[in-house]
């Protein structure tokens, strides 16, 4: 086994945690900790013969790693080390290393908050900040102070300061590793135009593959770039014989394995990675880095409680990241797509997940874990009071919690659902209805990448469309332009098998047609649902109060009412890009409830007259807008009033005669203040 930085200081790490509640390890990018500190600690006295949980960011992450440990010790996944991540699990009896993605360690807590049979966790790669990882940590904590005094936490990082986790942590110790295990030598290049960022990359790629030997990673925001400098590269004579590899989260789990194992054939290889490859992976033979700079974050609207995807400049630590990879195997080089000086003014940290996210799935872990103030678990940054208050509003309106911030017994159903609060109401409002198989779809599509792939000029974002492709697969007729996405219908497949296992469907059981997908979305989505607006231009108002609109006349723009799935969140008017029809009727019958009768009665400014309207409305929608013929007189004279004041004193009629008595009233009045004349 080859010698790692780590190596020296694991005897300390567990002499530590033998005296300690927890420990909080720092350890640059490639010291060896996610798979030599978990094994290094298997056979220590105060652990028992218990087993330790090690939470890492991705599955890819969570797979890789417990593969190399269990390579190590010359096993297969499932025998002394495991992983358990969403839909697929490697452990068995005598697993007593189990790597799981974060969410499953909150699901652990929530089923049975002392962990029994747990001896330590560990919190891999927790400069992340994810918020799965901050809310775990939270439990965590409680679980040990409340209930279970002998549980052992460590946290791990590569670029975190470890001081504020080990004081939240009740000032555990910490310990510092060597560096990599390489020397990564950085080259600066000029940051690229925005306009030809693509190109650019290919370039600088183009580059380290003739200066430089060994294989190269990628760094890009997200897998459109992918695909670009993939063609791009595809098409260039000086990348010619090379292995183009894409590596991003939505990708199959095959692909994944192919871009971090070495070519076959010995080729060289370029790796055109996300942030997935940022931390917790060594990709065999890359000795070259190239990284754009940039990086694709969503960032939560508590205004609109919507999310979008913004691109950044990467920070510190993330380019810090990416330039240790270079250093895993060997020297490395790392090229840089901006200058020297830029590199200076990074930002230090990537901002926290749980300060830029929807915070709805943690309101609804909290309410669950029967916390009504998130200021008595241990945070290193509390959620932001409007993300949070946002979340219980939605929850309170999808019967999640009741008016004192309790859970119900509805939200409790939807917290037994791996899913987002919103799809995990509309689960359980379709299967009262006899269309959980659809909604299992839905589900499923709604957290895939679009199944389908729509060519220049050819959008059509609705979602039926795609209910067809899962359903129908190799006999979908594609509309013009669109094309069905192999790798992302397979997984939506799998996912929906999946929903439809845990909800106890058998198949074809409770399929609905996808025509009745625009309600099921309502369920989903109340706050989305939307009106056409007047005019030609394809508008919508929604019941949210905001605005949305379609980029470009398609389909559904002749539809009058939608429900609205899938939005870029632009504060000032949404871009739509999935939706499906819903029908008048089905928002009287299922949202009669929420539908509210009022009456105006106000001064119109412009036509100088006051309007008595009755108005139904769906929140901030308006369903029916009809002259009121009976207005109440009080309120009739008072909004005359209210336009007298706007407009002043002279546009009354006056007669002469008023207009002399008028003038004698406000000569009394100034006489005689104290008499109460008008």
């Amino acid at each position: 086994m080859n010698t790692l930085p780590i190596d020296p200081i694991l005897p300390d790490i567990g002499a530590a945690l033998a005296r300690s509640t927890g420990l909080v390890l720092q350890a640059p990018p490639g010291a060896g900790k996610t798979t030599r500190v978990p094994l290094a600690l298997l056979e220590a006295d105060w652990l028992a013969g218990r087993r330790i949980l090690m939470l890492e960011p991705r599955r890819l992450a969570a797979r890789t790693a417990a593969s190399r440990m269990a390579a190590s010790l010359h096993q297969q996944p499932g025998e002394t080390v495991g992983w358990r991540i969403r839909f697929d699990s490697r452990v068995g009896p005598a697993t007593r290393i189990e790597v799981v993605t974060e969410g499953i360690l909150g699901r652990m807590l929530q089923d049975d908050p002392s962990l029994p049979g747990v001896g330590l966790v560990i919190f891999d790669e927790f400069h992340e900040r994810s918020l799965h990882a901050d809310l775990g940590l939270a439990l965590a904590l409680e679980s040990q102070q409340g209930l279970r005094d002998d549980l052992k936490l460590l946290v791990m990082s590569a670029t975190l300061d470890g001081g504020p986790v080990a004081r939240l942590m009740g000032d555990v110790p910490v310990i510092t590793s060597e560096g990599r295990a390489f020397p990564v030598a950085t080259r600066f290049l000029s940051r690229p135009d925005p306009r030809r960022f693509a190109d650019e990359v290919a370039a600088a790629v183009v580059r380290a593959l003739a200066e430089e030997d060994g294989d190269v990673l990628v760094f890009l925001p997200g897998a459109g770039e992918i695909r670009r400098v993939e063609t791009l590269l595809t098409g260039d004579p000086a990348a010619g014989g090379v292995v183009l590899a894409p590596l991003y989260g939505d990708l199959g789990q095959e692909a994944q394995d192919q871009a971090i194992r070495p070519s076959p054939d010995g080729r060289r290889k370029v790796v055109l990675a996300t942030a997935i490859a940022e931390t917790s992976l060594t990709i065999d033979g890359v000795r070259l880095v190239v990284d754009g700079g940039q990086m694709r974050v969503a960032r939560f609207d508590p205004g609109s409680g919507m999310t979008r995807l913004v691109t950044l400049a990467a920070s510190r630590a993330s380019a810090d990241q990416r330039r240790g990879r270079a250093g895993r195997q060997g020297p490395g080089v790392c090229y840089r797509l901006w200058s020297e000086a830029e590199d200076r003014a990074l930002q230090p940290w990537t901002a926290p997940e749980i300060l830029e996210a929807d915070l709805a799935p943690l309101a609804l872990d909290l309410a669950q874990w029967g916390v009504r103030d998130p200021a008595s678990l241990a945070w290193l940054d509390p959620p932001p009071a409007a993300h949070l208050a946002q979340a219980r509003d939605l929850l309170r309106e999808l019967g999640a919690l009741d008016g004192d911030l309790r859970i119900t017994g509805h939200g409790r159903a939807m917290a037994r659902l791996p899913m987002h609060p919103r799809l995990g109401h509309m689960v359980l409002k379709a299967r009262s209805l006899g269309l959980a198989g659809l909604a299992c779809d839905l589900a499923a599509l709604l957290e895939e990448r679009d199944v389908l792939r729509a060519g220049r000029g050819c959008r059509d974002g609705d979602i039926r469309l795609r209910v067809e492709a899962l359903r129908t697969g190799e006999g979908f007729d594609p509309r013009h332009g669109l094309g069905i996405d192999r790798g992302a219908l397979a997984r939506a497949r799998q996912s929906a098998r999946e929903w439809r296992r845990r909800l106890g469907l058998k198949a074809g059981e409770q399929p609905g047609t996808p025509n009745d997908s625009g309600l099921l979305l309502a369920f989903a989505y109340p706050d989305r649902i939307a009106r056409r607006r007047p005019g030609g231009e394809p508008r919508y108002a929604m019941a949210n109060g905001r605005g949305a609109v379609f980029a470009a006349p398609e389909p559904l723009t002749a539809e009058e009412w939608l429900a609205l799935a899938e939005l870029d969140g632009d504060r000032r008017e949404a871009r739509i890009f999935l939706a499906a029809p819903l029908a008048r009727a089905e928002i009287e019958d299922h949202f009669a409830a929420e539908i509210a009768t009022v009456t105006r009665c106000e001064w119109d400014g412009r036509d100088e007259v006051v309007l008595a309207r009755r108005q139904r409305h769906l929140w901030g929608l308006v369903l029916d807008d009809q002259p009121l013929r009976d207005a109440d007189p009080a309120a009739l004279a008072a909004s005359m009033a209210a336009g007298i004041r706007a407009m002043g004193l002279a546009c009354l009629p006056w007669t002469p005669d008023l207009e002399r008595l008028r003038r004698r009233v406000a000569f009394i009045a100034a006489l005689e203040p104290e008499a109460g004349w008008p």
